[in-house]
C-alpha cells in the first residue's frame, strides 16, 4: 500500500493493489482541525528522523563553536571595549571556527524551530549546556564547581523529560526541504 499526500494540492491518493482511490485533503485533515485543543503528534518517523539529525547537528555546532571561540578569545587576551575594531584584532583560527561553527548552529536552529516547537527544541538543544560544561571542565580547565555539577544534572533530566515527548503538537507545516 502507498499513500501519496500532496501539501500544495488538493487531493490524497491511495494506491492499494489496481485499484486507486482519491478523496480531498480537506477531508483528511477533518480530525485535525478538531483536535486542535488535545493534538498529538502528527509526525511521520521520516520527520522525526530530520528532526533528530537537526538537534545532533545543533548541539554539536553550538558546543563546537563556543569551546573554540572560547579557546580563542583566551589566546588573544582579555577584552574589554565597545569598539569593534578591538575584537577585530582577536580573530584568530579558533574564533574564526567558532564563529563559522556558530553561524551553522543558528541556521540549523532557525530549521528545527521551523519543524519542532519551541517547548521542545529548547529543552533539548539544552544538553549542549551540559556538554560546554564538561568540555569547558576537562579541555578548557575550568574549575566547575559541585553546585554547577548539579544544575548540570538537573538540565539533564530535563532534557530526557523533553526527548520523550512529541516534537510537533501543532498542526504540521509543508516542507520545503
Amino acid at each position: 500500500m502507498t499513500e501519496v499526500f500532496v501539501c500544495s494540492g488538493t487531493t490524497k491518493s491511495k494506491e492499494e493493489g489496481t485499484g486507486t482511490s482519491s478523496e480531498p485533503l480537506a477531508a483528511h485533515h477533518m480530525n485535525d482541525l478538531f483536535s486542535i485543543g488535545t493534538m498529538t503528534a502528527q509526525t511521520t518517523p521520516d520527520h522525526r528522523r530530520r528532526t533528530q539529525l537537526l538537534v545532533l547537528i545543533a548541539i554539536a555546532t553550538q558546543v563546537g563553536g563556543n569551546v573554540f571561540l572560547s579557546y580563542g578569545l583566551r589566546r588573544a587576551g582579555a577584552i574589554i571595549s565597545v569598539s569593534p575594531l578591538d575584537y577585530i584584532r582577536a580573530l584568530n583560527l579558533w574564533t574564526i571556527a567558532g564563529v563559522s561553527m556558530l553561524g551553522v548552529w543558528i541556521i540549523t536552529d532557525l530549521a528545527l524551530l521551523s519543524r519542532a516547537d519551541l517547548s521542545f527544541v529548547l529543552p533539548v538543544i539544552a544538553s549542549s549546556y551540559v556538554l560546554i560544561a564538561i568540555l569547558g571542565h576537562f579541555v578548557l580547565g575550568e574549575r566547575v564547581s559541585g553546585m554547577r555539577w548539579l544544575g548540570i544534572l538537573v538540565i539533564s533530566f530535563g532534557v530526557l523529560l523533553a526527548e520523550t515527548t512529541p516534537d510537533r503538537t501543532t498542526r504540521r507545516q509543508k516542507e520545503t526541504l
